[in-house]
C-alpha cells in the first residue's frame, strides 16, 4: 500500500503526478471536515511550502506521521519542538535557491533606488514628452548593509562588491574570515549605510527587527529591501518611514500576511512590490522539487533523509 502524503501547498500537476506513481496524495484544501478526520489516521507524510505553517494543533491530529518535506529553505512555520515530541522527521530544501534569492535582492534594490518601475511608467503614460524623469540616486561605491550573512547574505555580498559597494553586515557573532565590517546592532549597521537588505532567518528571534528605530536610522535616503520573511519588518513602521520620506523607497519580496498585501503598501509609489519569487526560476524550482521526492523516497525506504532540519 503506498504511504499517504497530505499537500499542504500548490504544487505543479507534473510532480503531484510523479508522487502519485509512490504515493497516495490528498489536497488538503480539498477535503472537508469530515473528510480529514477520516484520512487523518493514515497520513505519514505531509509537504508544504517554506511560507505556509504546521502547528502543533495539526502535527497532533495526525498521529501516524513521520515526516514533513518542506518546499524551500524556510521552516519557521514548523513547529519543530512539537514535530520532535511526535518523532516527525523535518526535511527542507537548502542551497538550491541562494544565487537566484542574491540576483534578486540587487534586483529590488536597483529597482527601488533607481526606479525603474515609476521611469516605466512615466514612459507609458507619455510624460517624457513634458520633461525629464527626476534625477535618482546613484547604486554604484554605495554602502551595503546586510542583515544576516549566511549563504544568501554572503552571495548578496558578492554581488554588491561587482558594483564597487562597500559591505557591513549584522548577525549573531561576526565572520573573521569574510573581509566584511560587523556591526553587533542592526540599528548601527542601518546608521552606517545606504542599503539595507534583509537576509535574516524567520522566528521569534527576528520577529520585528527592522522597527521604527531601526528605519530612523537608515534615514531619509536609505532604501530597504526585504527578501528573507515578512515577519523581521515591522509593517506598520515601513509603511510610516515611506508616506512621511523617512526613508527613501523599498524593495519586498516578502509580506506578514501573504499572499494578501496592505492596501496602503500597494498604495505607495515608493516601494517596489513583487510576489515573493526571488528563488522561483524553473531551474531552482524543479531542483527543489527533485530532493522534495528525494527526501520522501529515502525516508520511506528507511534510508537517512538527505537533508534533515531535525
Amino acid at each position: 500500500m503506498k504511504p499517504t502524503l497530505l499537500l499542504l501547498c500548490r504544487l505543479p500537476d507534473s510532480f503531484v503526478n510523479r508522487l502519485g506513481e509512490h504515493f497516495d496524495c490528498q489536497l488538503h484544501w480539498a477535503l472537508d471536515e469530515v473528510q480529514f478526520t477520516a484520512l487523518a489516521p493514515k497520513v505519514r507524510g505531509v509537504v508544504t511550502a517554506a511560507n505556509a505553517s504546521v502547528p502543533r494543533s495539526l502535527i497532533a491530529q495526525l498521529p501516524a506521521l513521520e515526516i514533513i518535506s518542506v518546499l524551500g529553505v524556510g521552516y519557521d512555520g514548523i513547529d519543530l519542538e512539537a514535530a520532535r515530541e511526535h518523532k516527525v522527521r523535518v526535511t527542507n530544501t537548502p542551497g538550491l535557491s541562494t544565487e537566484d534569492i542574491a540576483e534578486f535582492a540587487m534586483a529590488l534594490l536597483l529597482c527601488a533606488a533607481r526606479q525603474i518601475v515609476n521611469a516605466d511608467r512615466f514612459v507609458r503614460r507619455g510624460d517624457w514628452a513634458t520633461g525629464r524623469y527626476p534625477m535618482t540616486p546613484r547604486v554604484f561605491g554605495g554602502r551595503i548593509g546586510i542583515v544576516g550573512l549566511g549563504r544568501i547574505g554572503q552571495a548578496v555580498a558578492t554581488r554588491a562588491e561587482a558594483f564597487g559597494m562597500a559591505v557591513a553586515y549584522s548577525g549573531r557573532t561576526p565572520k573573521p574570515d569574510l573581509p566584511y565590517r560587523w556591526c553587533d546592532d542592526v540599528r548601527d549597521l542601518a546608521a552606517s549605510v545606504d542599503f539595507l537588505v534583509v537576509c535574516a532567518s524567520g522566528g521569534a528571534e527576528t520577529d520585528g527587527l527592522i522597527n521604527r528605530a531601526v528605519l530612523a536610522a537608515l534615514g531619509p535616503r536609505g532604501v530597504l529591501v526585504n527578501i528573507a520573511r515578512g515577519s523581521i519588518v515591522d509593517e506598520d513602521a515601513l509603511l510610516e518611514a515611506l508616506r512621511e520620506g523617512k526613508i527613501l523607497a523599498a524593495g519586498l519580496d516578502v509580506f506578514g500576511d501573504e499572499p494578501h498585501v496592505s492596501p496602503a503598501l500597494k498604495a505607495l509609489p515608493n516601494v517596489v512590490l513583487t510576489p515573493h519569487m526571488a528563488s522561483s526560476t524553473e531551474a531552482t524550482v524543479q531542483a527543489m522539487l527533485d530532493l522534495v521526492f528525494a527526501n520522501l523516497a529515502a525516508h520511506f525506504a528507511g534510508e537517512p533523509a538527505l537533508t534533515p532540519v531535525n
